[in-house]
Order: C-alpha cells, then structure tokens, then sequence
C-alpha cells in the first residue's frame, strides 16, 4: 500500500502520474468513448524497426541533445524512455512548438497557440511543463498576438531541462546501453 509521498515506491509514483494524466485527460471533453480509454503497458515500447544507428551516431547522443533529436531511432529510443518514467511531457511540447512554428494561417496558428497553452503552459494542465512564473507569464503575454516566437522562451527552458536532466538519464537507461551494446 502506497503510504507517505518519503516512502512512495517507485511503482506507486509510476500509478501516482498515471492516475494523474487519465484524471486531467477524462476533465477535458472527450469527442467520443474511445478517448476515454487509455491502455496501461506494462512493459515499455520500443522504437519502430528502423535503421539501427551506428555506434559512433549513439556516442554522439551522450553529446547532443540536437544530434539525439534529429535521429529518428534516438528520437523515437528518448520518446519512448520518457515514456517509460510518465515524463514524455517535456518532449511533447517541444514538438508541438516546433511544429507551431511552421503553421503560416494566423487564425491557425491562434488556435494551435490556445491549444499548446491549454494542453502544457496552464496550471493543472493535463500535460503541464515546469516552467517558472517568470516564462510563464511571457508567454502569456506573447499569446497576445500569436507569434511564431511566441513559445520560444518557454522551449528553451524545456530543451534546456532536458538536456540537463533527461538526456543524463536516458544515456544512463537500458534504452540506451542496449544500444551500444
């Protein structure tokens, strides 16, 4: 039984944030029931058979978060990482900025700035990142008059986290040594 947050093992986290994700998901209005379900794996994905990197590409991920991120097997290797500790958030938004970056339609890009604020950027959101007050509330201010800028201190401090906290980790991961094995 999962007692005290101090003697939480770490399975009981894992469901903690699972929990947490499935209660932020089912407040959102679902367009149908199928929404509603959300498959728990017990056993992590792994990426897609693509071509397997080479081991000089996989050293130069320990590096590089941009060499790990341009790679489509490090990319899909670090999702699925993150995936595996429920903290594929950060990931997420950083995509959904950079795909926002290309969006041309101002009515579009309004609409996606609203979404990736509702989905990551507001308090209690179903994928909230952490960012500071400060960044969050610049980006507040850029939503304004949406931007392809608008997010770009807010990326900068999740790339950063990531490159400070998660990439240490996933070099660290079976995920990884399976890699250079």
């Amino acid at each position: 039984m999962c007692k005290g947050l101090a003697a939480l093992p770490h399975s009981c986290l894992e469901r903690a944030k699972e929990i947490k994700i499935k209660l932020g998901i089912l407040l959102q209005k679902p367009d149908s029931a199928v929404d509603l379900v959300i498959p728990y794996n017990e056993k992590p994905e792994k990426p897609a058979k693509a071509h397997k990197p080479s081991l000089e590409e996989v050293l130069q991920w320990r590096q590089s978060l941009d060499k790990l991120l341009q790679s489509s097997y490090g990319f899909a290797s670090f999702k699925s990482f993150l995936k595996s500790e429920f903290s594929e958030e950060n990931l997420e938004f950083w995509v959904a900025c950079e795909n926002y970056k290309k969006i041309k339609s101002p009515v579009k890009m309004a609409e996606k700035a609203k979404q990736i604020y509702e989905e990551f950027i507001q308090t209690e959101a179903p994928k909230e990142v952490n960012i500071d007050h400060f960044t969050k509330d610049i980006t507040m201010k850029n939503l304004v008059e949406p931007s392809p800028r608008s997010f770009d201190l807010a990326q900068k401090r999740i790339y950063a986290l990531m490159e400070k906290d998660s990439l240490p980790r996933f070099v660290r991961s079976e995920f990884y040594m399976e890699l250079i094995k």
